[in-house]
């Protein structure tokens, strides 16, 4: 396993440290689990599977309906 130096503020120390002591891990521990949970998650294939599930949703146009004419745009360069 790979060792990495990060520096936080003392606010967030004091945080992680609380959190890390709730949950009764070592400090290392903690940090390991959260950053895997963030990293490697993403949104569930549950919640992915729901887009454009709903036959009742509204589409874009009608969304965009009523808001008027889109302001110009600069063109990229």
């Amino acid at each position: 396993m790979a060792n990495i130096t990060i520096y936080l503020p003392d606010a967030i120390e004091k945080k992680v440290r609380k959190a890390a002591k709730a949950n009764k891990q070592p400090v290392s521990r903690w940090i390991v689990d959260r950053l895997t949970k963030d990293v490697e998650s993403g949104w569930s294939k549950a919640f992915l599977d729901m887009a454009g599930s709903d036959p009742d949703f509204p589409d874009a146009s009608t969304l965009r309906s009523g808001y008027g004419p889109d302001s110009p745009r600069e063109e990229f360069k």
